[in-house]
């Protein structure tokens, strides 16, 4: 899981830190001293879970992910528990109190785990079973092929699914999307790019290529993205 903490405590980052860099399935991909440090780190990063703390400056944890349309899975933590009643009505994995120890964090985060699985396996079924899925857009639901799609480009809250027969432009995260995409075609190569690895044309460095309107398109591969890819590459080479 990526994990994100937000907390205005070096202290507590510090001790987060360390746990998380004892478990070998978590990944820290950035800290964050603010809800607006945060935001942004949402909107760079691929978060999976997010240690939130609530009691910070300009707004509190609560508020911020109040803010959020498509939170991550949220654990708060906290010196007061007054606040573990709020926490728990947001729809909180869970709600650490200060001073965490690493059993209590290790509990809190198999709850994440389990319920990331549950996400994900939930459209195990439709994915093993069909090869379209539907999407909303201009007012209507739209068939999208998988085989048709050459990559899916995420802008904030929209995603723009490039196809051999044009585009489509729908209300979604490129978190959601992903999750009901089929991996065995599927390969998130960047923050805003997810491609269909039967398109890839080439690797060429930190770029994937493909064809897009019978001329190449060259789609970057983020830092975070390029062991996967490059499994993938590696996999079938010869």
């Amino acid at each position: 899981m990526n994990v994100l903490i937000v907390d205005d405590e070096p202290l507590a980052q510090d001790v987060l830190e360390t746990y998380i860099s004892q478990l070998s399935d978590l990944k820290l991909v950035r800290k964050c001293n603010n809800a607006m440090e945060a935001m942004t780190a949402l909107q760079e990063e691929d978060v999976d879970l997010m240690l939130l703390d609530i009691e910070m400056p300009q707004i509190t944890g609560t508020e911020f992910l109040k803010t959020l349309k498509n939170p991550p899975l949220v654990i708060f933590t906290t010196a007061y528990p007054n606040f573990a009643l709020e926490g728990f009505e947001l729809n909180a994995i869970d709600y650490l109190l200060k001073p965490i120890s690493l059993d209590r964090f290790l509990k809190a985060v198999n709850k994440a785990k389990e319920q990331l699985d549950l996400q994900k396996g939930g459209t195990t079924s439709i994915q093993s079973d069909l090869d379209y899925f539907f999407v909303k857009a201009d007012k209507k639901l739209i068939k999208v092929n998988y085989s048709d799609i050459i990559y899916i480009e995420g802008l904030k809250d929209y995603v723009i699914i490039k196809m051999e027969t044009g585009r489509v432009i729908t209300l979604q995260t490129m978190k959601a999307l992903e999750a009901k995409l089929p991996t065995n075609n599927f390969q998130r190569i960047h923050r805003s790019y997810i491609v269909n690895t039967q398109k890839i044309k080439a690797v060429i460095g930190n770029m994937v290529e493909v064809i897009e309107k019978g001329s190449p398109k060259h789609l970057p591969i983020g830092k975070n993205y390029r062991d996967r890819i490059y499994e993938v590459v590696n996999k079938n080479r010869i």
